[in-house]
């Protein structure tokens, strides 16, 4: 079965006028590092539950909430679920000096798959683009960002997906955005979304 029309539309644009946006893969080799105000490890379960002002880094991505579970498989590959009144993910881009950046109320991230999903209020940002929905996927290996409404409250009405995409500076040209357009720029520090 075919998604909705009103659905394949922003996942086509994403995936045409987007330009490759890999995760720095040298951040997989890394160590995870959790930072919180309290922390409750289930050794046997291989459940880990960081509470208060949660920050997680792995090289260059950083992952801030207000509770994190990290739950780790039996091959080593960890699932993480950040919550928070709005968490927020940061990670740079390979080969470039960019960012990717997240925000949503819960964020999951799987380093299996190698993929991160925003839910409520979920938006993106990476260099002067945005997408904004109830369900962002952003997939590492394959280089898609997949934007949808679902996650709306049952009964109510869907919302609309929403995304600013700039055009691609010709060559040599350096990147302006639009005048009309809301200007993007990566933060210094991942302040929640207003």
């Amino acid at each position: 079965m075919c998604p909705p029309k009103n659905k394949l539309l922003p996942l086509l644009l994403l995936s045409l006028c987007a330009p490759p946006c890999l995760a720095e893969r040298a951040d997989r080799d890394k160590p995870v590092h959790l930072e919180s105000d309290q922390v409750l490890i289930d050794d046997a379960r291989q459940i880990s539950t960081f509470i208060g002002n949660v920050q997680l880094t792995q090289g260059t991505m950083l992952i801030r909430g207000d509770k994190i579970v990290v739950v780790q498989d039996k091959e080593g590959f960890k699932h993480g679920t950040a919550y928070g009144n709005t968490a927020s993910f940061r990670q740079k881009r390979e080969g470039m000096d960019e960012y990717v950046e997240g925000y949503g109320e819960r964020i999951e991230y799987d380093t299996r798959a190698e993929t991160v999903d925003f839910y409520v209020q979920a938006r993106v940002k990476r260099d002067l683009d945005e997408v904004r929905g109830e369900h962002i996927t952003y997939s590492a290996k394959t280089e898609i960002f997949q934007v949808d409404s679902s996650g709306a409250s049952p009964g109510a009405p869907p919302k609309r997906v929403r995304a600013v995409l700039q055009p691609k500076p010709k060559p040599g040209e350096a990147r302006q955005p639009a005048p009309d357009a809301l200007r993007i720029t990566p933060s210094g520090t991942l302040a929640p979304a207003q």
